[in-house]
């Protein structure tokens, strides 16, 4: 667990520099978060991430070079541990199901208010996943026409706990309302991750929306 005595650092990427100099000044103007770098397109983006390994990192889903969901994935590839969010103008569901699917820790729209944006990058930091409502409503079409694969199957109990997850809750937090000791959840959270093959939370979250899980 994080302490939460220390600046939550990031990396804000985005090819606009006015929208990306507003994130920036909404994320330091917090006093909580320190914005380490900045990039205005894709290559440098992944660059910075890789450079100062941020906590967490707002990368825009469409950039000259490498794209958000691209980043990702290569960020996953070499190893890097910081969680990302994609900020996009664009809500298809096939693309926000691939960024999650890559791994992402959330996908926000570009229109997220600038407090809403610094709460998701508290939640991110304390290891949480973001994507809003509408977005989350958006994937069920998606969801459908991947269903083929649907693999082991979750308990009643597992995707219960996974549903939490996929809100933004912490571990404790889902005990917490589900009345029940932390050591429980991280065991059935253990099982889940084992059933669907993952090693962490924002990638459960996609492929229980592959197999159709959490319809």
């Amino acid at each position: 667990m994080r302490d939460s005595r220390s600046p939550v650092t990031v990396v804000v990427a985005d090819d606009h520099e006015m929208y990306r100099d507003g994130v920036v000044r909404a994320l330091t103007g917090s006093g909580w978060i320190d914005v380490v770098a900045q990039a205005e397109d894709g290559d440098a983006a992944l660059a910075a991430i890789v450079e100062h390994r941020p906590e967490v990192a707002l990368v825009d889903h469409r950039m000259p070079g490498l794209e958000g969901t691209e980043i990702v994935r290569r960020a996953a590839r070499d190893g890097v541990r910081t969680r990302i969010v994609v900020l996009s103008a664009f809500t298809d569901p096939a693309i926000v199901y691939g960024a999650l699917e890559e791994g992402a820790a959330g996908y926000l729209p570009k229109e997220t208010r600038r407090r809403e944006l610094v709460e998701a990058v508290r939640t991110v930091a304390e290891g949480g996943t973001v994507l809003p409502a509408e977005l989350a409503s958006g994937l069920a079409g998606e969801i459908r026409h991947r269903r083929a694969d649907r693999g082991p199957q979750l308990s009643e109990r597992e995707t219960e706990i996974l549903r939490l997850m996929a809100t933004g809750l912490s571990t404790p937090a889902i005990a917490k309302q589900l009345y029940v000791a932390p050591s429980t959840v991280k065991t059935h959270v253990q099982r889940m991750y084992e059933k669907l093959e993952v090693t962490e939370r924002a990638a459960a979250v996609a492929e229980a929306m592959r197999r159709g899980l959490l319809e």
